[in-house]
């Protein structure tokens, strides 16, 4: 069986290498980045992926991780895959959660048993 798939978006090069890392020894899961939202939106739409992380603000155009929420969750053939915010602020992840994301997790505690346990149901 394959392992699964994660698109990470929005992350700069460092923060795309910790997430890959710590998602690739917990469970063995790939990490593809996506700079942005056009180019997320163009990978979901070409490839299987079993979770989308992203960022609360896009590294390399400063847009809002929000607005891709939106995107997703209003395009009823992308709208069927799990969406985190990766986000240290609650209130951020309040917001993503009100528009259809799973609870998502900060950078600060990336491999933190709490985050491990919000990701198990979507990676293993």
């Amino acid at each position: 069986m394959a392992g699964k798939r994660v698109l990470s978006v929005g992350q700069c090069y460092a923060d795309h290498l910790a997430i890959a890392g710590t998602l690739q020894s917990c469970f063995g899961a790939e990490v593809v980045p996506a700079a942005d939202g056009p180019e997320a939106l163009a990978r979901l739409r070409a490839e299987q992926f079993d979770l989308v992380l992203i960022n609360r603000v896009f590294d390399r155009d400063g847009l809002q991780g929000l607005k891709l929420i939106d995107e997703i969750a209003a395009d009823e053939n992308l709208s069927r895959v799990p969406v985190m915010l990766v986000s240290n602020y609650d209130d951020s992840q309040r917001l993503a959660v009100e528009r259809g994301a799973k609870p998502g997790f900060g950078k600060a505690a990336l491999g933190h048993p709490q985050t491990v346990n919000r990701l198990k149901p979507f990676l293993e």
